[in-house]
């Protein structure tokens, strides 16, 4: 159904990074390049006093004021760790400092090595639907289920049993085809006391435009939505009717997280065309406030506020059709399933607080190289990837297991794929890679995972087939 994508570099031999210093403290977009390469380093001030920006105590800024920004290039020819700092007298020590690392030249995400996760989990049916993407439910709410429906509604299931009537009908507003429709929904985090959630569709404007909107809870009603009460926060206007992405959570931080696919397989455009654009919201993950501003604010410390070639919106980017991501609450880790061209299915990684990251679609597809024409510079290597053959044909990217039942599985990532519906957790140690188990399962057309009030997790088939993973029963 709804996926197909990759990403990931092998290293260019220029990079760029871009370079915050604030009062009093420096955000890098990238903190490590391969040795041999060249770095562009673009250094704005966003602080309220001058600073400047000295690397390798040999390149350095002139005195920048508030607002103000300067390039500078540097090649780095050999492994190493190379300090920076501002050298304004004082400002170090208050923090404006770090390390830059040059390391030999990074080889493409292998699979960590297996163990045995296989006798771990049990699936256990709650019912079958239409179409169902994704599963989730408000913070705190441990009665309530609630199943999207690609085809236009959410339903309720209510202490296990589905109730009759939708908890959001949208069936009249929603393009339904292989991968437009209803992809995901959102509770707010205080939607027990707000009442407010959001869906992100593809409307039956041109191809299936994408609209990301804010809906209340039935004033009266706790397992209906007022569906009168819409208000429309972004319209995405779609090149073609695939590649949509489809996800959208609350991260840690409060703000809204959506994941846009790069809306078009080279149907009209040129695969990727959108992806490296900033000025584009095609091919990215977004982080917006949808409480504040109208009709949303965009946090301001997202990477491109104040970039005029850029959506201040954007994330991260170079992305192909980013169908599921998750954000664990616990360490802040985003992880995205990027779905690949015919080569290459992978699974991104931004750790807490990396933003800007570009996760080199359509230069790459995984590690290996599709669009040697294209620009991706300072693209970042997946966490891993796996090859588009056999069975496997679409990553479905997962969440993280925080199922205080599933001891075994504590922290670790699971994911599937589409077609071979094998569902595969990993640990990752220091944002890498380190064991990989199969869990034993197989879900036809596996569509998504899900995570109810309980933190227990749930894995759909589109043939209309939800799952909770229980622990399995001792013999």
């Amino acid at each position: 159904m709804l996926l197909s994508g990759a990403a990931s570099p092998a290293p260019a031999r220029t990079y760029t990074v871009r370079v915050d210093a604030r009062d009093f403290s420096f955000a890098l977009s990238r903190r490590s390049v391969p040795a041999g390469s060249t770095v562009r380093f673009v250094v704005r001030n966003r602080g309220a006093t001058v600073h400047d920006f000295v690397v390798g105590h040999v390149k350095r800024t002139r005195l920048l004021a508030p607002g103000k920004t300067q390039v500078i290039t540097a090649t780095f020819r050999k492994k190493g760790s190379i300090t920076f700092l501002c050298s304004i007298s004082g400002h170090a020590r208050l923090g404006m400092k770090g390390t830059f690392g040059v390391s030999t030249k990074p080889l493409p995400a292998n699979p960590p090595p297996p163990v045995d996760s296989s006798d771990l989990v049990s699936p256990t049916r709650v019912g079958t639907f239409d179409r169902p993407v994704l599963v989730t439910a408000p913070p705190g709410d441990t009665h309530r289920l609630f199943v999207v429906e690609q085809t236009g509604t959410v339903r309720v299931v209510r202490d296990g049993e589905i109730l009759p009537t939708p908890f959001l009908d949208l069936r009249e507003k929603v393009k339904i085809s292989s991968e437009p429709g209803l992809l995901s929904i959102a509770f707010a985090p205080d939607y027990e006391a707000s009442g407010l959630f959001y869906a992100f569709y593809n409307s039956t404007a041109g191809h299936g435009d994408i609209h990301i909107s804010e809906f209340r809870r039935h004033p009266t009603d706790p397992d209906l939505a007022d569906v009168y009460s819409e208000r429309l926060l972004l319209t995405i206007v779609k090149p073609w009717e695939n590649h949509n992405g489809g996800m959208i959570q609350f991260g840690p931080d409060g703000y809204l997280y959506a994941s846009v696919g790069d809306g078009d397989s080279g149907v009209l455009n040129p695969p990727g065309v959108f992806a490296q654009r900033k000025d584009s919201l095609l091919g990215k993950i977004l982080r917006i406030n949808p409480r504040r501003g109208d009709p949303y604010a965009v946090p301001a410390d997202n990477p491109f506020v104040g970039d005029l070639d850029a959506r201040p919106e954007v994330w991260a980017d170079g992305l192909r059709n980013p169908w599921r991501f998750w954000i664990d609450d616990v360490t802040g880790s985003l992880y995205v399933g990027d779905a690949g061209e015919a080569k290459r299915e992978e699974i991104d990684l931004a750790l807490r607080g990396q933003a800007a990251l570009d996760f080199g679609w359509p230069c790459f597809e995984g590690s290996v190289p599709f669009d040697v024409t294209a620009s991706c510079t300072g693209a970042t290597a997946p966490l891993l990837e796996y090859a588009r053959d056999g069975s496997n044909c679409a990553v479905i990217g997962g969440v993280v297991v925080r199922d205080g039942r599933l001891p075994a599985l504590a922290g670790r990532y699971l994911y599937g794929d589409f077609c071979a519906g094998r569902i595969t957790s990993v640990a990752i140690t220091n944002g890498t890679a380190t064991t990989s188990g199969d869990l034993g399962l197989g879900v036809p057309e596996l569509t998504s995972f899900g995570v109810d009030g309980l933190d227990r997790i749930y894995v759909m088939s589109l043939s209309g087939d939800v799952f909770r993973l229980d622990p399995k029963p001792s013999t």
